[in-house]
């Protein structure tokens, strides 16, 4: 595979990802308002052949976000107070190695799914 076939496939990747990260974002999150942009963005990418042989960069995308979602339910599972001179407050964390471990998985799966089908 020359360089420069090689870069326009990691570019199409990382596009894929940017969809799957909003795919997630707008399932446990924002809802229609990333629905739309995403969902049109997605047909554009369907339609273009080229685009279309990177698309495992979806799993690779969704995996980023809910990697994020751990990262910041870390002190989690359950309630975590904090204190400063002028301030403090509780907040109920969530569990995050159920996110870790799906976002670990979703995120290479789709790294080593396209590098599969690059070889091919």
């Amino acid at each position: 595979m020359t360089t420069r076939l090689h870069l326009v496939n990691c570019g199409w990747f990382w596009v894929w990802a940017a969809v799957g990260a909003g795919v997630v974002l707008g399932s446990i999150s924002l809802g229609p308002i990333a629905s739309l942009p995403v969902g049109l963005a997605a047909v554009f990418l369907v339609r273009n052949t080229v685009a279309r042989r990177a698309a495992f960069g979806l799993l690779t995308g969704a995996g980023v976000l809910l990697l994020y979602v751990a990262y910041v339910q870390r002190d989690g599972p359950g309630t975590t107070c904090w204190q400063t001179a002028t301030s403090s407050g509780c907040a109920e964390h969530l569990d995050p190695l159920p996110w870790l471990v799906a976002g670990g998985v979703l995120f290479v799966a789709g790294i080593v799914a396209q590098a599969i089908k690059s070889r091919h």
